[in-house]
């Protein structure tokens, strides 16, 4: 079995990026979700934080701003900056979720993730089926062949996955849709690091048919099948304990 944490990183290559400050984002980012930093806590003072991490003030303040951003921190004059409440995360941001995965999740986000990508890629899929070229079909049959002969490469199987859902958000035609795509990656890559040939052939099939539903226009077909594409790979993830707080839809 494969660690989803690598399988993150290799599949989502922008969070690869290596800098100061994408190092310090992941280093308080991460400290946040995991705890070391409490909800509600002040970080550290700007100059121990400059120390501990060996960067400048400038890129720190950089990153405390990114960080602000995606909802983890607010800076409050002659106080600080402030850990906010998980209510403020914005769980759609890739790093955000990503930082999920090399912690101990709470109980149901697993279950939460595939609730959400489940809702929003059955209407892809309804929508693909009206809006889809003969060019996203080629494209989308091309990767399920890929996923066919990536029998050895767990990693080459779960990109081809992701591809296949990148050009269903992009047949769409709804930006917001393709928006998701980063939710659709990490759980693609918490399913993939489910490493064994059986579980591999049988995602590959329910994308076969989802994409033969898309070429034939079905949109009733269409959606079910993507329902079949999400119930998979959470009942992969729920069957080796990846997700044990989850529950079926």
């Amino acid at each position: 079995m494969s660690e989803p944490g690598s399988l993150i990183r290799s599949i989502g290559g922008r969070l690869a990026a290596r800098n100061y400050h994408t190092f310090v984002i992941n280093e308080i980012g991460l400290g946040i979700v995991t705890g070391r930093f409490p909800v509600g806590s002040i970080l550290p003072s700007d100059a121990a934080m400059m120390e501990r991490y060996g960067v400048s003030r400038t890129v720190l303040r950089e990153a405390l701003r990114t960080l602000e951003a995606k909802g983890l921190v607010e800076a409050r004059p002659k106080v600080g900056t402030r850990v906010t409440p998980q209510t403020h995360w914005n769980f759609f941001d890739q790093q955000v979720l990503a930082w999920h995965f090399e912690a101990e999740p709470a109980p149901g986000f697993h279950k939460g993730l595939f609730d959400i990508r489940l809702a929003l890629e059955s209407r892809a899929a309804e929508l693909a089926c009206q809006k889809r070229t003969a060019e996203h079909v080629r494209l989308m049959k091309y990767w399920v062949h890929q996923m066919e002969i990536a029998a050895d490469s767990v990693e080459s199987h779960a990109l081809a996955n992701l591809e296949i859902h990148r050009i269903i958000a992009e047949a769409s035609g709804n930006q917001l849709l393709r928006s998701a795509l980063g939710l659709v990656e990490l759980t693609v890559a918490l399913a993939a690091a489910i490493d064994d040939d059986d579980t591999r052939a049988a995602v590959t099939a329910v994308h076969a048919e989802l994409v033969d539903a898309i070429e034939a226009g079905d949109a009733a077909r269409s959606a079910d099948s993507m329902r079949q594409v999400v119930g998979t790979e959470r009942t992969l993830v729920e069957g080796r304990g990846l997700a044990a707080s989850a529950t079926s839809a």
